[in-house]
Parts: C-alpha cells; sequence; structure tokens
C-alpha cells in the first residue's frame, strides 16, 4: 500500500539495552561446571595474589582479602560474564612504585596509603562510570599496554629471579638498582632456594604441557611447603612466607592528612586507566567471543565498587587478570559464580587455614609469580609490531623503556603524550583527493583521478577525508590551492562526505582558501555535506557566496550548466 503523503512520520525508537542481572548466564545444566571453576580459579588466585601481596610491599593477608569482599562486590555488579578482577601483576608494581617514596614497604602507614590509593581508584572509576568517560581507555592503544606492561613485567621478574635465588635485594627500588643488586648477590646465591626454584619451574612448565586443567601452582605451593618442613631447609637459608595474620577482612578507614590523598591522586589515576585500558578491552573481546552484551560503563561501575570494598577491607588495588580470564575460558566457565566460589574459600582459608601458609618457601612463590608474568613482556606482541608497522614498535618501546627506567607514572604520561601524537601524526596527513564522477550517473562513490584532472571544463572536485582541524588544516589549504592554481580551474566542488568537523583553526584555513580562490576568479561549491556540518559552517561565517549540492553529480551538472549559459551569445 503506498505511503500517504501526509501521514505522520513515524519515530523508531532505539531498544533498550539488555537488563543485567548478577551470575547472568548461570542455570541448571552448567552450575556444577560452574563450581569446579571456581574451585580452579581458587587455587590459582591463592598463590598469585599472595605474590603480588609481596610484590605491592604488603602483607599477604592483603592479596587474600582483595579476593573476598571486592571481588564478590565485583561479581554482582559487573555486566561481563567473565572477566575476572583482581589485583593483578601491573597493578603491584604501580602501587610499590608510587608508594615506595611515602612509607617503608610493610610498615602501618605503607599499608594505610595503599587502602586511600584503592579508595581514590573507586571514586575515579565511579566517576568515569557517571560521565561514561570509558572512551578514554581508547587513548592506550596496544602497543602502549604492550609497552608499559612489559615494562612492569621486567621489573616485576627481576625481583622474583631474586626471590627465586635467595638472593636478598631492595624490592623497592628502582629498576637498575635491583638489577645491580641481583647481578652483585649472585655469588651469595642459595643452593637450597635455587633447587626449589628448579623443581618448581619443572612441574609448572612440564605439567603445564601435560594435563593445563590441574592447579599446578598449588601444588608447588604444597610440595614444596612439606619440603621445607621435613627438610627444615628454613635453617638452611630458605626464606619462607612467615606468620600470616589469622581472621576474615574487617571494616576500616585509612586516617592520612590530606596531602598524602592528594599526592595518591597521580598513581590512582594511572592504576584507573590502565585497568580500564586492558579490561574493557578483554570484557569487549570475550563478550563478542561467547556471543553475550557487555557495558562498558557498568563495568567501570563494578570496578569502582570493588576498589571502594578493597579500599575499607584491607585489600589494594583491584585490577583485571587476563591469565585468570583466559583460565576460566579454557575451563568452560561462562559466569561469574566462580569469583564468588573463590571468595567462600579465602573467607575459609583465613578463618581456619592462615596456619598452613607459615612454611610456604619464597623461592616457590616467586616461580610462580615469575612463570605467570612472563607472557606479560609481551615478546610475541613485540615482534608482530615490528613487522607491521614500525612506528607503532617504536611507541611501544618508548612506553617499555619509561616504565622500566623512569617509573610507572612518568611511563603512564609518557604513554598518553605519545598516543595524542600518533593521532596527530595520522591526522595530519589525510587523504586529499581530486576526484571525478563515476559512470553512473546516479552513483554517490567517486573513483580517483591524478591532481589536477578536471571533471568538466573549469571544474574541479576535492575529497577531504577527514575531519578539518588544527593538525590538517594547514596541509588542506595547500594541497586545494596547488590543485586549483596547477589546473586552473574556475569552480571548485569539495566533497564534505568525510568532513565530520570544522574547528577554529581549520575555519582559519577555509578562509585563506577562499580569499585565494576570489584570486583566481574562481568559486567554491559544497557536496554531500554532512548532517549537522552545514550548521558549523555558517556558524563558523563560512557559507558566504557558497552553492551546496546534494551530489557531486548534480554540482557537475549545475556548473556544465552555467558554464553553457555564459557560453551562448
Amino acid at each position: 500500500m503506498p505511503e500517504s503523503a501526509s501521514a505522520a512520520p513515524t519515530t523508531t525508537r532505539s531498544p533498550a539495552p539488555p537488563r543485567m542481572r548478577p551470575l547472568a548466564g548461570l542455570n541448571r545444566r552448567n552450575w556444577l561446571q560452574e563450581v569446579l571453576a571456581g574451585v580452579t580459579l581458587l587455587a590459582i588466585a591463592i598463590p598469585l595474589n599472595i605474590g603480588y601481596a609481596q610484590i605491592a610491599g604488603l602483607p599477604p593477608t592483603a592479596g587474600l582479602y582483595a579476593l573476598v569482599v571486592p571481588a564478590v562486590l565485583y561479581a554482582l555488579t559487573v555486566s561481563s560474564r567473565q572477566l575476572v578482577a583482581s589485583p593483578d601483576a601491573a597493578a603491584a608494581a604501580l602501587v610499590a612504585s608510587s608508594l615506595g617514596g611515602m612509607a617503608v614497604a610493610g610498615g602501618k602507614d605503607y599499608i594505610v596509603l595503599a587502602l586511600a590509593q584503592a579508595l581514590i581508584g573507586g571514586v575515579l572509576f565511579l566517576l568515569c562510570s557517571f560521565f561514561k568517560l570509558g572512551f578514554l581507555a581508547n587513548f592506550l592503544s596496544k602497543p602502549i599496554l604492550i609497552g608499559f606492561v612489559g615494562g612492569l613485567a621486567l621489573d616485576i621478574l627481576v625481583s622474583q629471579a631474586a626471590k627465586m635465588l635467595g638472593v636478598k635485594i631492595d624490592s623497592g627500588g628502582e629498576f637498575l638498582e635491583k638489577l645491580g643488586g641481583l647481578i652483585t648477590g649472585l655469588p651469595k646465591l642459595n643452593i637450597w632456594s635455587l633447587v626449589i626454584s628448579l623443581g618448581a619451574l619443572l612441574v609448572l612448565l612440564v605439567g603445564r604441557r601435560l594435563a593445563a586443567a590441574v592447579p599446578w601452582a598449588l601444588i608447588v605451593l604444597i610440595v614444596g611447603t612439606i619440603v621445607v618442613v621435613l627438610t627444615d631447609a628454613q635453617k638452611a637459608g630458605v626464606s619462607v612466607l612467615g606468620k600470616v595474620d589469622a581472621g576474615p577482612p574487617t571494616f576500616t578507614w585509612p586516617v592520612i592528612a590530606w596531602t598524602d590523598w592528594l599526592a595518591l591522586v597521580p598513581s590512582a589515576i594511572a592504576l584507573t586507566m590502565v585497568t580500564m585500558g586492558e579490561g574493557l578491552l578483554v570484557s569487549r573481546s570475550y563478550g563478542q567471543k561467547r556471543d553475550y552484551p557487555t557495558r562498558p560503563n557498568r563495568d567501570l561501575f563494578a570496578f569502582g565498587v570493588a576498589n571502594l570494598g578493597a579500599g575499607v577491607t584491607g585489600a589494594f588495588t583491584v585490577g583485571s587478570s587476563t591469565s585468570r580470564t583466559a583460565a576460566m575460558d579454557q575451563a568452560g566457565s561462562r559466569t561469574q559464580l566462580p569469583t564468588l566460589i573463590t571468595a567462600l574459600g579465602t573467607l575459609l582459608l583465613l578463618i581456619f587455614g592462615t596456619a598452613l601458609l607459615e612454611d610456604v618457601p619464597s623461592p616457590a612463590i616467586g616461580t610462580i609469580v615469575a612463570v605467570a608474568v612472563v607472557p606479560l613482556l609481551g615478546i610475541r606482541d613485540f615482534a608482530q609490531l615490528w613487522r607491521l608497522d614500525r612506528f607503532e614498535f617504536v611507541i611501544g618501546a618508548v612506553c617499555f623503556l619509561g616504565a622500566l627506567l623512569i617509573g610507572p607514572i612518568a611511563g603512564i604520561v609518557i604513554a598518553f603524550v605519545l598516543a595524542v601524537i600518533n593521532v596527530t601524526r595520522r591526522a595530519a596527513n589525510p587523504p586529499i583527493d581530486t576526484l571525478k564522477a563515476d559512470g553512473d550517473p546516479n552513483a554517490s562513490l567517486l573513483a580517483e583521478a591524478p591532481s589536477g584532472e578536471q571533471t568538466a571544463p573549469g571544474v574541479i572536485v576535492v575529497r577531504l577525508a577527514a575531519p578539518l582541524f588544527f593538525a590538517n588544516s594547514t596541509v588542506f589549504q595547500q594541497a586545494v590551492e596547488g590543485a586549483v592554481g596547477s589546473s586552473g580551474a574556475t569552480h571548485l566542488v569539495l566533497d564534505m562526505e568525510a568532513v565530520t568537523d570544522i574547528d577554529v583553526t581549520g575555519a582559519e584555513s577555509w578562509e585563506g582558501l577562499q580569499e585565494f580562490l576570489q584570486r583566481q576568479n574562481a568559486d567554491l561549491s559544497l557536496s554531500r555535506v554532512r548532517p549537522g556540518i552545514r550548521e558549523r559552517i555558517e556558524h563558523l561565517g563560512l557559507g558566504d557566496d557558497v552553492r551546496y549540492f546534494e551530489t557531486n553529480r548534480e554540482a557537475l551538472a549545475a556548473l556544465r550548466t552555467d558554464a553553457d549559459d555564459h557560453a551562448r551569445p
């Protein structure tokens, strides 16, 4: 039935985003598999979180507390069904580097600062969620994340290598200091620590190949502890975890000076940005892979409440764990139930089983963390960047060295500067094509033509394939003036299809181009102007003596008719 010309226009509403519910995806068919995945996650998380707490300069309980209240809050509020939230290697290294100059690692003041840092991060996440600022994570491109996390990973590896060898170094020092301490301490390495580390490394690497689903890290801790107890290796110089406070996490509030709160803001921002960059990327990729919806701002809210929970229960900054998320995916988990199972198991360990942790050998913990951190070096990723794009490789390498040599906070600043430079570099030289119309008179696409080729007598069509702004305005003006001047055209048609914005600097170049056209006795027409851009052109005062056309064909036909009219006597 033909549509009546007087019929009222219909409006279509975009569908509302799907309502998220806790433990989405859990059903009667998969609950047992999810529970078993939770046991696996518990076995992975406990040794790693103990190691990451030590990297951060905090007691083991800080890592275990992060698996309880923060994890539960996250699992009940996040949109992602699989992303595992927990302190990770990068977050631990950032905490250590940012707090090391403010207090002595492991001391009471240091712990309080870590709690305050987590609270600030929680507030930042909530603000990002409220103002829908998840897009900021896009500034941390893959090369930046590869380099930044890789630099932190190498710094961590040096500390863990010292544990594995039984060499005493200042774990809170700069990378070069720690590396120098490791090298000079090699003659004093503890042979029994080395034996335990080599045995743990063999079990982890061979075991992974034989049966990847087995929690080899937990087996290494259990066997290592038994060996230490039976052989009394502690008397031979093997370091052990020591006394671990028993009891569930208790609610507290960090009391520090307001100047310390301000001093923690830069590091909290860095932690927030790294978690946003990595966490939202991993969340989206698994959502697409497993065909379920994710909501970035909802995920930021979940990170926010998790870090608030960490700050008031004795934990430290919670980020996203790519390795544990991958392990859960391989275990068949598609819900957040494993996180809740892990929280329950950790709580039981804290209440009833901390005595079992006292004789865990530090070399075994160092080996577990080292094996988990090695993939973060990004060796394969750097090789791929070298093959695909040398400039992107340089960006990654600079971030790597920045995070390693001048500190993570300065490294994240360098990362943002490089991101802006990279974007500006690409935008500063956009494609500017001199075009002619396609053979089909109804076609809206245009085919490239050599610069200066005229589409009709005295007419030239130019297309800028980018927004017109400060970075490319001069290039645009020079390219168009060159094309018009070399062709002797008296009519310029700007194809505006790809121009999505014009800033003040771009408007000045536009005005310069109009003055040039006046000197050349040439006029300006615009075609295929995007919705909203015409209003922008008029607002900037660029629409005087400008003709608008729906298509380039229409512009060419009109200008050709004008030329024919002027040619008639």
